[in-house]
């Protein structure tokens, strides 16, 4: 394809002379820019810069938010696939275990073992969709790292009842069938 200059030539709409004036001054300018170290600033080229930076972050942006969306998603599948694993049974259902769970309280029927695990803090309580699991308190603080949103109830083991000197009901016995 020939340049405008040509084109405006044959279309006659400039003159041979005209053309000559017009690359001889271009010329004159870049030898006088190049002399001086003045450099020609070309507004298309810095727009056309500044559009691929913004694309860039836009782009460096966009992949972040799915790199973190993927990383939740396997996060949860990692959580999913711990309580799944190693789901405890419930044993024979002989007493309630009461629990809260998002201001609701909620009831397991587990066996008197199951029992006095979940409240020493042996087992924990796992949220896994609408359904409740018995998991060890090992796979519960592994799921409590990964999410906290997974584990509804985790007791802190009870020690040996320590008797405090000054307790005013010591010597009332506390009846072994009272359940909280």
């Amino acid at each position: 394809m020939s340049s405008l200059q040509e084109q405006l030539l044959k279309a006659g709409l400039t003159t041979k002379d005209k053309a000559t004036k017009a690359k001889s001054s271009k010329r004159k300018q870049a030898k006088i820019n190049r002399k001086h170290k003045i450099e020609t600033i070309d507004e298309n080229k810095e727009a056309a810069k500044l559009a691929q930076q913004e694309q860039a972050e836009r782009a460096r942006k966009l992949n972040q938010e799915k790199n973190a969306v993927a990383e939740e998603k396997a996060i949860i599948a990692q959580i999913k696939q711990l309580i799944e694993v190693n789901k405890q049974p419930l044993g024979k259902p002989t007493v309630t275990f009461n629990f809260s769970d998002q201001g609701a309280i909620k009831k397991l029927e587990v066996s008197n073992e199951i029992h006095k695990h979940l409240t020493n803090g042996l087992l924990a309580v796992a949220r896994l969709a609408n359904d409740y699991s018995l998991v060890p308190k090992a796979i519960a603080e592994k799921v409590n790292l990964r999410s906290a949103d997974f584990i509804v109830i985790l007791n802190e083991k009870i020690e040996s009842e320590e008797l405090d000197e000054y307790d005013p009901y010591a010597d009332y016995q506390i009846p072994d069938d009272l359940m909280w």
